[in-house]
């Protein structure tokens, strides 16, 4: 009788590893699929523009949204923003506060005012319970700025990784969740700087760009090699000499610009080459105001 409960509790917890969806590589369903909105407020004014939004998330498998939030919105934005952020999670797609910045990494007045920014999304949810924002996403940029560019320059390195850790604290204390788009000069740094990068935050997003264009004259199957070997080296550059469970996942960001009517297809092959390891987190599409553009 017991050999028979031994082997019975085996058979039982060897279903539950081979029945976990967190156990195969395979799966896709934890695997982001996010898009870019910017000028939310211009977009969301037109006509059945909620709706339209949540058609092409559902049809281009998107089940993230990141919408861009801003500092002086009206009471007209916030009604839009909460209708829209209802009707996307209806179809359970994540929606996420898009703020940018290009000098959040300043201590003082400049941080000051982003984080303010990020508290603006707290007290948003606060008021619209039904219709909350499920994170915040970051797009700092110091690197837009005259003094922090050029190969190798990451003198601003510190002070961005500051700006990250105090808008983590004020996600985490309003239950959000928080992501961070960076670009591939903050994966060059060294092993210190890296490490610093990747336990900063739970998740940030590479925006992989400029890696092909449609005139270039490659084949779709050569973007797709590229891509491939390309994303699989950044994934293997910043996690090198890196191990542990607190280290970011990265989400992997193309652009409509460098592949046109070839996006949906290079992204595809994002998850198929890169699922297998553990730090890839899927893709993100920038942007949704690219496809209105092409639209009109």
């Amino acid at each position: 009788m017991h050999r028979f409960a031994a082997r019975l509790c085996i058979i039982c917890a060897t279903l539950c590893v081979t029945t976990n969806p967190s156990a195969s590589p395979a799966d896709t369903s934890s695997l982001v699929h996010g898009l870019w909105v910017w000028k939310s407020s211009a977009v969301l004014q037109a006509p059945h523009s909620a709706e339209s939004l949540r058609d092409f998330c559902k049809s281009q498998n998107i089940n993230e949204v990141y919408i861009s939030v801003s500092a002086q919105r009206d009471s007209a934005d916030e009604t839009r923003l909460a209708r829209l952020i209802t009707l996307l999670h209806r179809s359970e797609i994540r929606v996420e506060g898009l703020l940018s910045s290009a000098d959040a990494d300043e201590p003082g007045k400049h941080r000051e005012k982003f984080l303010d920014h990020v508290r603006g999304i707290i007290q948003f949810n606060e008021k619209h319970p039904a219709a909350r924002f499920d994170g915040i996403h970051l797009d700092i940029e110091p690197q837009q700025r005259a003094e922090n560019k050029g190969p190798g320059n990451l003198r601003f390195f510190p002070g961005l990784v500051d700006a990250y850790r105090a808008a983590l604290a004020l996600s985490e204390s309003a239950h959000l969740s928080i992501n961070a788009d960076i670009q591939n000069k903050l994966l060059k740094g060294d092993l210190r700087e890296r490490k610093m990068l990747l336990t900063a935050l739970p998740r940030l997003t590479l925006m992989l760009y400029e890696l092909s264009s449609p005139g270039d004259g490659e084949t779709p199957e050569q973007k797709s090699e590229k891509l491939r070997s390309n994303s699989q080296k950044y994934l293997d550059m910043a996690y090198d000499g890196l191990a542990g469970p607190h280290l970011a996942q990265l989400v992997i960001g193309l652009r409509t610009p460098d592949y046109a009517d070839l996006l949906p297809r290079m992204l595809q092959s994002l998850d198929e080459s890169n699922r297998p390891n553990p730090h890839y987190g899927g893709w993100a599409r920038h942007s949704y105001n690219d496809y209105l553009n092409a639209a009109h």
